[in-house]
């Protein structure tokens, strides 16, 4: 094991890559949702798929309006300092948010946005009726 290597820094890093990655899914896959029944995309109709992103984006509001903390953010939070590296303030959402648009919001704030992203996905199931999948209708 080289000098430099840090297993708490690369594990933080992972947590990081798959907070990203929660975060896309349910951001892009909400833009796909809408592109692809234009385009007619198949899979944006799945019922595992949209079930699967609106119970994502349900967790995000139940821990914004109940003041829990995400659980990869505190996972990270507690790998950054053991591979010696300084925490950020605030929620990820907060935090890496506030740093693209270098503008810090309240906590509220994006409670707010988050119900509101959380209503257009609920909307969007009525828009955009998901379908059984064709298995199970067999």
């Amino acid at each position: 094991m080289s000098a430099g290597f840090n297993v708490y820094w690369l594990l933080a890093d992972v947590v990081l890559v798959a907070h990203l990655l929660f975060v896309a899914f349910v951001v892009l896959g909400f833009v796909a949702i809408w592109i692809g029944y234009f385009a007619r995309w198949q899979f944006v109709c799945d019922l595992r798929f949209r079930a699967a992103q609106l119970l994502a984006m349900a967790v995000v509001l139940a821990e914004a309006v109940f003041g829990l903390p995400c659980p990869l953010t505190i996972l990270e939070t507690a790998l950054r300092p053991s591979g010696g590296e300084v925490v950020y303030q605030g929620s990820f959402i907060q935090h890496w948010v506030g740093r693209l648009i270098f503008y810090e919001c309240r906590e509220g704030t994006f409670t707010v946005l988050y119900a509101a992203f959380f209503a257009l996905i609920v909307l969007t199931f009525w828009m955009v009726p998901p379908r059984w999948s064709r298995r199970a209708k067999a």
